[in-house]
């Protein structure tokens, strides 16, 4: 059965801490006996690839172990379970983000970048997008990815807390946003119709339903929305819509702070 924690750090956190770290931590002498056959490496490329494939309620250890062409139980060789599997899988694909040197742009286009490689990263892997992180995989992926993305704010102008608080935000807001586009083409791929038909469908008979008498502000608004995008909610626009307007408030919040100094 599927394990139902959804979040990361769900799981042992020594473990985990020793299993993220492992590369830089003195490892035990190998027990006696027959050579492992797998690695924990190998174990989080399967997790991944299983989770990008099929989801993260595909992800159990039977089945993990059915790609790898082995018994369950000897999975737990390697990992203790699966939340602890978990926190390897995310910070794996941090690891493995792009991470351009800042340079001399300005900060805006730093965090507009640190923003638009964050959105890849889910849509790359989806799963990502469905797991909590208020208790982060505090390995070394995590933590490379958290001093990078500081970086981006190098020059705005803000105090330590308030760079904090405001990678929170951009992070937040690109992850809901990349969970509603990733929504948006299951439910493309689930109907078979895409927004414009979906609403050949259901226009007709809500025009009838939704009037501008009883409805005047939606009726008005909503239109003019649709028209303008092809659907009632644009991910993509949203996105672009969303990111302006939380750069240009920063850019607000790091002139006050300017000007108070």
């Amino acid at each position: 059965m599927p394990d139902d924690r959804t979040g990361t750090s769900a799981g042992d956190p020594a473990a985990s801490i020793r299993l993220l770290w492992r590369a830089r931590l003195a490892q035990p002498a190998a027990r006696p006996g027959p050579r492992p056959t797998l690695s924990v490496d190998r174990l989080v490329e399967a997790a991944i690839e299983l989770a990008d494939a099929e989801g993260m309620t595909a992800l159990t250890m039977r089945r993990l172990a059915e790609r790898l062409a082995t018994k369950p139980m000897s999975l737990y060789r390697y990992v203790p379970g699966r939340a602890e599997l978990v926190d390897l899988m995310l910070d794996r694909v941090y690891e493995g983000m792009p991470r351009t040197p800042h340079g001399g742009t300005d900060w805006r286009a730093r965090v507009r970048a640190l923003a638009d490689a964050n959105r890849a990263l889910y849509l790359a892997h989806p799963w990502a997008a469905e797991l909590s992180t208020l208790r982060p995989p505090l390995g070394p992926g995590q933590l490379a990815k958290y001093e990078h993305e500081l970086g981006a704010f190098a020059g705005s102008g803000l105090s330590d807390r308030e760079v904090d608080d405001a990678l929170t935000l951009v992070l937040s807001f690109v992850r809901a946003n990349a969970a509603d586009a990733l929504a948006a083409e299951r439910s493309r791929a689930a109907s078979g119709l895409d927004d414009r038909g979906w609403w050949a469908v259901a226009g007709p008979i809500l025009s009838g339903l939704v009037t501008d008498d009883a409805y005047p502000l939606a009726s008005r608004i909503g239109s003019a929305a649709g028209e303008a995008r092809g659907s009632a909610h644009d991910p993509e626009h949203a996105y672009e819509f969303g990111l302006e307007v939380i750069l240009s408030s920063l850019g607000v919040l790091a002139a006050g702070a300017s000007d108070a100094g």
